[in-house]
């Protein structure tokens, strides 16, 4: 095996679903149709939310940032993916394996903080609506999603960074689908329990806190919720929240089952298929649910589509002039 600058494998081996091989072809068609759906879901988010004036408010500036950090996250692993399935290769550089690392990590932690901001969001929307335009103005805002960036860049990139500190001992065949601080330090030899320890802080920091957080904003937008008097005020409320809740489920579910039980409970594909599910699945689906359970994003959609069309009969027309 190559070693690169001596201490380090050339390439990876990523054995992803090796014993079960009958796996690959499916998972390739699913992965080929669910990326391309979630490039486009995710960008058209971003567009209708810079363009359409009605959605220049702090919620789609914040949803603005969950859609490009979902972008960033699933094309992290993604492509690499289908390479993977897609030939007779299960290998990744190290250089790619580095990259990998930290882009996919750095994006799951800041998409961990953000979803807790984007609860505060609707703490204040809710619960202090006369106050809601003072409190989250645009310079608020703005300082808070740096803030999260921040401290999501600090912590994954500080966690990968001690990560390839570790000895491999000339290993370079790594049992997932993707290059993942927890697998490196499970292959790594030699005294691993302060990387462990130090996981163990990442993941409490990154998933613990940030939750419950989530939790109390909503304990307290459910009880101003109760006092509504309205049937409607209440329906809208709900409505506000349930696209945010459902988002939270879908990443934080896999997440804390996954990093926050013990490490003997967890089988040796659970991490794998988890990893689909919070890099893929739900990149995939988060602008599909913020977009058919809002009004105003529908409505922004629609508009798009429609100057798009415009645009284009009026390039056919002018075209056909010529």
């Amino acid at each position: 095996m190559t070693l690169l600058n001596g201490s380090h494998p050339e390439e990876f081996i990523l054995l992803g679903f090796a014993d079960r091989p009958w796996l690959e072809l499916p998972l390739f068609i699913v992965l080929l149709v669910t990326y391309p759906m979630a490039m486009i879901g995710n960008i058209t988010v971003i567009l209708v939310s810079r363009l359409d004036p009605r959605l220049h408010s702090p919620m789609y500036f914040f949803l603005t940032n969950l859609s490009f950090l979902d972008l960033c996250y699933t094309t992290s692993i993604v492509p690499q993916m289908l390479f993977n399935l897609g030939t007779s290769r299960k290998t990744i550089s190290y250089v790619g394996c580095v990259v990998q690392l930290y882009v996919f990590h750095i994006m799951g932690a800041t998409e961990c903080l953000l979803l807790a901001l984007m609860s505060f969001d609707r703490y204040v929307a809710i619960c202090r609506p006369l106050h809601y335009t003072l409190i989250m103005n645009q310079r608020l805002c703005i300082l808070l999603v740096s803030t999260v960036w921040l401290c999501g860049v600090i912590t994954a990139a500080s966690q990968a960074t001690l990560t390839l500190q570790l000895s491999l001992c000339g290993t370079n065949t790594l049992d997932h689908l993707l290059c993942e601080i927890s697998v490196l330090i499970k292959t790594a030899c030699g005294d691993k329990k302060a990387s462990e320890l130090t996981l163990s802080v990442f993941c409490t920091f990154l998933l613990a806190v940030p939750l419950c957080l989530i939790l109390a904003s909503y304990a307290s937008i459910g009880r101003t919720v109760l006092n509504i008097k309205s049937s409607e005020g209440r329906r809208k409320a709900f409505a506000t929240c349930s696209s945010h809740l459902i988002v939270v489920f879908l990443l934080y579910g896999p997440a804390v089952s996954l990093y926050l039980q013990p490490p003997s409970s967890i089988t040796r594909d659970q991490p794998k298929f988890m990893a689909l599910f919070y890099g893929v699945v739900t990149p995939t689906l988060n602008p599909f649910i913020y977009t058919l359970r809002n009004k105003d994003v529908k409505g922004a959609v629609c508009k798009l589509v429609r100057s798009m069309s415009h645009s284009k009969q009026k390039f056919v027309n002018f075209n056909l002039k010529f």
